[in-house]
């Protein structure tokens, strides 16, 4: 064992082992191609090779350049992929190689100011996003016991939410609505007035044309400097739309984890439960609610938990998801389900709307979760007073538009008749004027004591018409 020549030949061996193993490591790894088998609508079906679900596969066709798709599901031998681009020269019996590799997003301060597609490219025609880091869609959860707790209040620069619905920082709220109502000019006047460090806009299967004009009717030159929009319009695949979504929450979280204030804003909910459900029955899962798939109320709380504030000390992420209520209908599948996972709900009625009231906030039917745990017990009584009001006039609106109430039958309805006018005024704000969190509980304030010092001088008047005898 203490031969020289036995120990210069060990070391030989090791050198050569070492070097052989560092060549073994250099060769990449043999890819088994499959071929495309069937093709059903927009799901592949291929053959013949193996993938991790949420990879990434190549379709080649002859004369036409590789289609990407996303393995979504398997069945025995046979992998289930949905195209993220265009389909057209898919030819049976393609050729399917796996990539091994999974979808990413880009992240980083070079994506302020950009607008991207559901892959993380730039569609704004200034050049390619520099950066080297890079985050998974899906996210990694947080602790539910080391997230910061919601305590204090958000400026949104509407005077409705602001006193009556206080959004906390860090608070994840709906704003349900039917189509044409006005969620979307609600989610633009927020973007504008909210106070953040980063706004991180997701347009998710909308109409096209609301891309441009988010961008520069109501964002802006000066609004886009701190903000990052992702674009997957309502004519992309549904893998797009979801990945869309991904996207937009994947790049809030990375600002949040510097330790900044976010306010991720999705418009909508419904169009990336939609994007799921079309893949989940593409594939074969079968409706269960109304025609959506359970992996559907599945997918929608891993989507909204992954917003709200970080560790203790960290950053948060205050979000906006607007929610379609298809007929008006607030028991919609996804409307309801949304409910029960966010931590309030602004509802926009269309018959205001089309009354010109504007924003169109049904106040008997919004409500902020975190409120309390945000403002000071004096506001607190302010708006539960305010909503009182409001809804005994309400309940008794048909018998005073008839003419059937007697003034002085109720002091409460008398009240509320009195204050109508007002609160009215209140509620109505016009898109380009914005109300600063102090200035909306100076001006609720103000309407609750002058209600008081006018009942007060009214009952004082008819105290001294009484008679003394």
């Amino acid at each position: 064992m203490n031969n020289p020549l036995y120990s210069i030949h060990c070391k030989t061996w090791k050198e050569q082992l070492a070097q052989v193993q560092s060549r073994l490591n250099q060769v990449e790894p043999v890819v088994v191609e499959g071929r495309l088998n069937r093709m059903v609508g927009l799901t592949l079906e291929a053959v013949g090779c193996q993938a991790v679900i949420g990879s990434r596969c190549l379709v080649k066709s002859q004369n036409t350049k590789p289609v990407e798709a996303e393995v979504v599901g398997f069945s025995g031998e046979k992998l289930f992929l949905m195209p993220t681009g265009n389909i057209r020269g898919i030819h049976p019996d393609a050729t399917v190689i796996p990539t091994q590799q999974i979808y990413e997003a880009q992240v980083g301060d070079a994506l302020l100011g950009r607008v991207l597609d559901g892959r993380g490219i730039p569609i704004d025609d200034k050049g390619p996003i520099v950066t080297n880091e890079y985050r998974a869609l899906t996210g990694e959860p947080i602790n539910p016991l080391n997230r910061e707790p919601i305590d204090k209040p958000l400026d949104v620069g509407v005077r409705a939410i602001n006193s009556l619905f206080t959004v906390g920082r860090g608070q994840r709220m709906g704003l349900f609505a039917g189509s044409g109502v006005g969620k979307s000019m609600l989610l633009g006047m927020m973007t504008k007035y909210t106070s953040a460090d980063v706004i991180v806009v997701g347009l998710i299967g909308e109409r096209g044309r609301e891309v441009k004009e988010f961008i520069e009717d109501i964002l802006g030159d000066e609004g886009m400097q701190r903000a990052v929009v992702v674009a997957v319009p309502a004519d992309q695949p549904p893998v797009m739309r979801m990945h869309g979504a991904y996207q937009a929450t994947s790049i809030a979280e990375h600002f949040r984890d510097e330790g900044k204030d976010v306010l991720l804003l999705m418009d909508s909910l419904t169009r990336f439960a939609q994007a799921q459900r079309e893949i989940a029955l593409a594939i074969g899962e079968p409706p269960a609610t109304k025609g959506y798939p359970p992996s559907v109320f599945a997918q929608l709380p891993q989507l909204v938990e992954r917003a709200g504030n970080g560790k203790k000390g960290g950053g948060s992420i205050t979000a906006f998801y607007t929610v379609l209520t298809e007929g008006d209908d607030q028991q919609d599948p996804i409307a309801d389900s949304a409910r029960a996972i966010l931590d309030g709900h602004i509802v926009l009625s269309r018959e205001l709307a089309e009354s010109g009231h504007y924003p169109a906030i049904d106040v008997e039917a919004s409500i902020s979760r975190a409120m309390n745990a945000v403002v000071s017990d004096e506001h607190l009584v302010s708006a539960q007073k305010f909503r009182q009001i409001y809804s005994v006039y309400q309940q008794n609106k048909d018998l005073i538009n008839v003419g059937a109430y007697a003034e002085g039958t109720s002091p409460e309805v008398d009240e509320s008749i009195r204050l109508h006018s007002s609160q009215q005024n209140f509620l109505r704000q016009d898109r380009q004027q914005a109300v600063s969190w102090q200035n909306s509980l100076e001006q609720l304030a103000d309407l609750l004591q002058h209600s008081k010092v006018q009942a007060e001088t009214e009952v004082a008047t008819e105290t001294a018409l009484i008679p003394n005898f």
